[in-house]
């Protein structure tokens, strides 16, 4: 590998986060920029993209980068096919990223990334099978056998937020309705909270100026931490789904560990405590064997990036 420094970078539906990772995972520097959602222009996701890298990279020279992208990225690894909360169709980013940037990049699915992450230097170490979730503006996920990533036929295995759950549900920005994630993720969380605020007071109404559609999920977050009955309220609706999914997904793939992560996930308990619960409860079989234990990412919004970076540093090979 050429001297310098390896930044990764996780690209979701709201923003950008670079940072500078080391061998053993841990980021000394990181940076963060918005994103232009899905009704925004290719040109404008990667400018923020090498805004956020050179930043993160302080005029150090970049050995390689590694992207975890939101979205279905081909087999290969060149392309980002298609992202329900970006603007890409076949988006040959890892080209387009490289002439930029004058350097090694890989690119892989931001649930793969997270997942790798976790199994290097979190959570998912030592397990023989795990699944991953990770929680932000959508749900993405990832499945780990033996350590491997389980890519699938086309390399999108582990879209877990777009099975269905709800015929003819709430619409969903990849063109469906009633996907999982239109029920659990930082959307459907702050869907929630804008609707119980009509119902009941909230310092929710305070902290947005009393305008609901400025509601956000870190407001959500700090609300719930004060005891706010709407942010609590909100959060079990969301937790709740997760564990109803999270038992579909067990059901059918019977992990040792199911991991949390993305930025949803910096909520804790108060997002985990009602998905145990609805896991157990909606699992079938559940008395007669043994629930994986539902747990955080140790590494937290940052897993995508630092798996991220595990691909440049070869630790993961791709499959």
């Amino acid at each position: 590998m050429n001297r310098g420094v390896v930044v990764g970078v996780d690209i979701g539906g709201t923003k950008v986060l670079a940072g500078v990772v080391d061998d053993t995972g841990a980021v000394s520097s990181t940076a963060l920029r918005t994103t232009p959602g899905r009704r925004g222009v290719t040109r404008q996701a990667e400018d923020a993209m090498v805004e956020a890298i050179l930043e993160a990279a302080g005029g150090q020279p970049l050995a390689g980068v590694g992207v975890a992208a939101a979205g279905f990225v081909d087999p290969a690894g060149d392309r980002v096919m298609f992202a329900p909360h970006l603007p890409w169709q076949g988006e040959p980013l890892r080209e387009l990223l490289q002439d930029r940037l004058g350097c090694p990049v890989l690119l892989d699915n931001d649930a793969n990334c997270a997942a790798r992450a976790e199994a290097h230097h979190g959570v998912a170490g030592g397990a023989s099978s795990a699944m991953m979730i990770t929680m932000g503006t959508g749900i993405g996920g990832a499945v780990l056998v033996g350590g491997e990533v389980l890519r699938g036929a086309n390399g999108m295995a582990g879209e877990f937020g777009h099975m269905q759950v709800v015929p003819d549900g709430q619409p969903c920005e990849c063109g469906r309705r009633g996907c999982w994630e239109q029920y659990s993720s930082g959307n459907a969380l702050v869907r929630n909270a804008r609707t119980l605020m009509a119902e009941q007071p909230s310092v929710l109404a305070e902290m947005s100026g009393g305008h609901h559609e400025r509601v956000t999920g870190p407001m959500v977050t700090a609300a719930a931490e004060e005891g706010d009955l709407v942010a609590r309220r909100a959060f079990a609706s969301v937790g709740d789904w997760l564990g109803v999914g999270t038992a579909n997904l067990v059901a059918a793939l019977d992990p040792e560990v199911v991991v949390i992560g993305g930025g949803v996930s910096a909520a804790g308990d108060k997002l985990l405590d009602p998905a145990r619960a609805a896991l157990r409860r909606t699992l079938v079989g559940a008395a007669h064997r043994s629930v994986p234990a539902l747990v955080a990412a140790r590494l937290g919004p940052e897993a995508g990036m630092v798996g991220a970076a595990l691909l440049v540093a070869g630790s993961q090979p791709r499959g």
